[in-house]
């Protein structure tokens, strides 16, 4: 089974202090900080880290399901939105929602909603975050 590594270090209070993240040996690295999660300062999140996560694997797992059902896409593009904030007094992921709009040749909407959902749920992030309510609205694009 593969294992994949990220880190975080965080320096400091929790609101005056200030961290870096870092995916993978040579990957992406980004500094993060209270006022760039809970407020709107710059730098990035875990949750934002999360919304690309999720709409990268959702990518992929469409992707595959489509193949699998003998449609190959020419594209899919995955925005993930993270709604994240205080419930029951607890910092919490509420919702994501997954807006995805592939061009797909020879299917049709209702088969490609289908494979879509079918995507969602058998996404590896996707499962990984069951406790979170996650909705989908996948878009067919039609060639011009």
């Amino acid at each position: 089974m593969n294992q994949r590594h990220s880190t975080a270090k965080w320096t400091g209070s929790l609101k005056e202090g200030n961290g870096t993240m870092k995916i993978g040996e040579n990957g992406w690295e980004g500094k993060f900080s209270f006022p760039s999660r809970f407020e709107s300062a710059d730098g990035t999140n875990p949750e934002e880290l999360i919304g690309a996560a999720h709409a990268g694997c959702f990518s992929m797992a469409l992707s595959a399901a489509l193949g699998k059902n003998g449609f190959n896409p020419e594209s899919v593009s995955t925005k993930a939105t993270v709604h994240f904030g205080m419930v029951n007094d607890a910092p919490t992921i509420s919702k994501i929602e997954l807006q995805t709009e592939a061009e797909v040749p020879n299917i049709d909407d209702a088969k490609f909603q289908e494979i879509a959902n079918g995507a969602k749920e058998g996404c590896p992030v996707s499962r990984a975050l069951a406790g979170t309510e996650i909705h989908l609205d996948a878009k067919l694009k039609v060639r011009a």
